[in-house]
């Protein structure tokens, strides 16, 4: 286990640490900040990033039969010229539509917290295709900041199946498929992201785990998310067959602060055999991390790698926001980008980005 501890100028060893503020569903319990912020302001929230090495992006839209098409950013290695200014909307110089470079390409599939959206982990990104990955982002319909109309039994079932989807397109669909290897897939996924991760690894959720620990502790953020009802139309949905989609295509995860993670028994996460990647944040009060994460941790049949953050809130795995943002929305700076003094949040992004580079590498082969 490493735990991760905040510094002024971050050791190596003992690694760094950030914090923003927030929980499974893309806000915290004071408030709805990713839904009610305005497009304006959820670009504000992601800070300046900036690169001297060139990388390619793509906005695509990939058909899903009998919902709306899925929003899909990849971001990929290229050798064309970096634009001099940021040309997106999470502030990064990219060349769009630039030429793929490489061959035999691993692919990395982002799946973001609940209420969030593509652009939610675009660092982690742009640092992966630097490295030379593939990575698609996918905007989860009917769960993100515009739009949360998906009701949590639905959005459970339905976002293990949007990550199949994206694989199938990112294998066949896009117009640089031949550049992917389909035996390098890997996925990283964040609160309500991590818990779709583990499904598409594999794991199973015990609806009758869910309405145990919820009835103990009602007051946890999941807990008045997914309803009574909510777990009554699973078990409806299960009657007819399986409902959790699972894809023996992804061989690595990345998890981090695992939303959901209750739900999960060992018999649950029998079947999860590929290498795990775990993150906790040491002072989620959104995901606790007792319940959750290190749930997890203790029943995956094999061992994490597994990294605590100390002094870190739910969302410390959000790239830092851009300053501007304090003055133009204090109440939601204050909730979402404040940090622990002395936490450097910029600084633990690079050591995040680091270690999710090497796992993926040392896991999915290749160098």
């Amino acid at each position: 286990m490493t735990s991760i501890a905040i510094q002024d100028k971050p050791d190596r060893d003992r690694g760094r640490a950030v914090r923003v503020s927030g929980n499974i569903s893309g806000r915290n319990n004071r408030g709805r900040a990713m839904k009610t912020l305005p497009l304006a302001l959820l670009l504000l929230m992601t800070a300046l990033m900036s690169s001297a090495e060139a990388a390619g992006f793509q906005s695509v839209s990939i058909p899903d039969p009998g919902s709306a098409p899925l929003q899909v950013g990849i971001w990929y290695p290229s050798d064309a010229q970096v634009p001099t200014e940021a040309n997106t909307p999470f502030h990064q110089a990219l060349s769009h539509d630039a030429p793929v470079a490489g061959n035999g390409l691993p692919l990395i599939v982002i799946s973001h917290g609940k209420g969030g959206w593509l652009g939610g982990h675009a660092d982690t990104a742009l640092a992966l295709a630097e490295s030379g990955f593939v990575v698609a982002a996918v905007t989860h319909t009917g769960d993100n900041w515009e739009d949360e109309s998906a009701e949590a039994w639905r959005w459970m079932v339905d976002r293990p199946r949007h990550i199949s989807r994206v694989i199938d397109y990112m294998l066949s669909g896009w117009r640089a498929h031949a550049r992917v290897d389909a035996r390098r897939i890997g996925i990283y996924g964040f609160s309500a992201g991590a818990y779709t991760a583990l499904v598409d690894i594999g794991g199973v959720p015990n609806i009758a785990e869910v309405a145990a620990h919820c009835a103990a502790t009602p007051q946890e953020l999941a807990c008045r998310l997914v309803t009574a009802s909510d777990l009554a139309k699973l078990n409806e949905a299960g009657r007819s067959g399986p409902i959790w989609v699972h894809d023996s295509r992804i061989k690595a995860a990345v998890l981090a602060a695992v939303g959901l993670g209750f739900a999960f028994d060992a018999q649950g996460l029998a079947e999860v055999e590929v290498p795990v990647q775990l993150w906790a944040a040491a002072d989620d009060r959104n995901v606790p991390e007792a319940a959750n994460t290190d749930a997890v941790r203790r029943l995956l049949p094999v061992p994490p790698e597994f990294h605590r953050v100390e002094k870190a809130g739910h969302f410390v795995f959000r790239p830092p926001c851009d300053p501007s943002l304090e003055a133009a929305e204090p109440k939601i700076w204050a909730m979402v980008c404040v940090d622990a003094p002395g936490f450097d949040r910029a600084a633990f992004h690079r050591t995040l980005n680091d270690e999710i580079i090497a796992f993926f590498r040392a896991r999915l082969g290749g160098s």
